[in-house]
């Protein structure tokens, strides 16, 4: 827009040589004919811009349409978008609880031989109590 603006006025500006064909005219005649000229590239000017004005806000109401556009596309595509991905984080969250399933599974197998060997421990370690106190009383001289 700014190109074709400097355009127009470099155009208006430019004057049309003066081809004074008639040899005599006189000063005031030529002086009526540049404050004409002058008058019509103002007048061609004005009107060259405000068309230049009327493109530029044609533009913006056009760039505005897109926008609007482009803004209503994009908040339908926003909720579509959050849905999947919740539906992926979902998803995660569904593989992630299966293998802590089974994980966990593991764990409380462990802990369950670990409950029992301690059992059987604490099982052995009476026995061998018993026994030594077994020896220790076979093998003190009776008095």
């Amino acid at each position: 827009m700014v190109e074709k603006f400097k355009a127009v006025l470099s155009l208006s500006l430019i004057q049309p040589e003066d081809n004074d064909s008639s040899g005599g005219m006189s000063s005031s005649t030529g002086m009526t004919d540049i404050q004409e000229n002058t008058c019509s590239s103002i007048d061609d000017i004005r009107r060259r811009v405000q068309d230049l004005v009327e493109e530029i806000n044609d533009s913006r109401t056009s760039d505005q349409k897109v926008m609007d556009g482009f803004e209503e596309k994009l908040m339908k595509k926003v909720p579509e978008m959050c849905q999947q991905m919740k539906e992926l984080m979902y998803s995660v969250y569904e593989e992630n609880s299966n293998k802590m399933e089974g994980k966990l599974q593991e764990l409380f197998e462990v802990l369950e031989r670990c409950t029992k060997l301690n059992k059987e421990l604490v099982e052995a370690n009476q026995a061998l109590s018993g026994l030594r106190e077994a020896l220790a009383v076979s093998q003190t001289p009776e008095p």
